[in-house]
């Protein structure tokens, strides 16, 4: 069983539970009002069959919900600590998005030596009918982008087809970066 902890981070209103939720099959009743997270949410679930070098393996996820309110800056260093991967959220109808994803990017990646394939953005909308896209730009603009939506049981079933093989590029990556810090351990005997 791999063991992993995600960050879901991304700027407010930018639909970060709803995924997070839908990701964890977590059943939280919402009445239609936006309620902001508070500080993080941690959401541990499993992921069967996620596919690493021809094989199956099964994914243990500790996922962190993350506030997109920067009065919560003081506990990023905690959220940081031991990440494996990151997933970006942004809500394409929101203007300024891309610019709080950079600022999100040049901390937990950039400062903490994570890759850019440890990284998916999700450009999550309330509606599949909106065709809009963000023009990520600068180094977030290399990384992998979905279109999300969470409109019927299809988009969600999309959404969790697309962590799934998140995790599967994730578990490559962190092989590769494992490899590399064990190749320099014996190098360096």
């Amino acid at each position: 069983m791999y063991k992993v902890k995600i960050l879901v981070l991304g700027p407010s209103k930018s639909g970060k539970t709803v995924i997070a939720n839908h990701l964890a099959e977590a059943t939280e009743s919402s009445d239609g009002l936006y309620k902001p997270t508070q500080g993080c949410r941690i959401l541990e679930f499993q992921v069967a069959d996620v596919q690493l070098n021809g094989k199956k393996v099964n994914a243990e996820v500790e996922l962190w919900d993350c506030s997109g309110d920067h009065k919560f800056e003081s506990c990023w260093p905690a959220m940081a600590r031991d990440v494996s991967g990151i997933v970006f959220v942004c809500n394409p109808d929101q203007l300024g998005h891309e610019a709080e994803l950079e600022s999100w990017y040049n901390y937990y990646v950039r400062q903490h030596g994570l890759r850019d394939g440890q990284c998916i953005v999700f450009e999550h909308r309330k509606s599949k009918d909106v065709e809009q896209r963000i023009s990520l730009s600068g180094a977030i603009g290399n990384l992998n982008s979905m279109i999300t939506s969470s409109d019927d049981d299809d988009e969600i079933n999309q959404i969790k087809n697309h962590f799934t093989a998140y995790l599967s590029k994730l578990f490559v990556v962190l092989s590769e970066k494992r490899e590399e810090e064990e190749m320099t351990i014996l190098n360096n005997r």
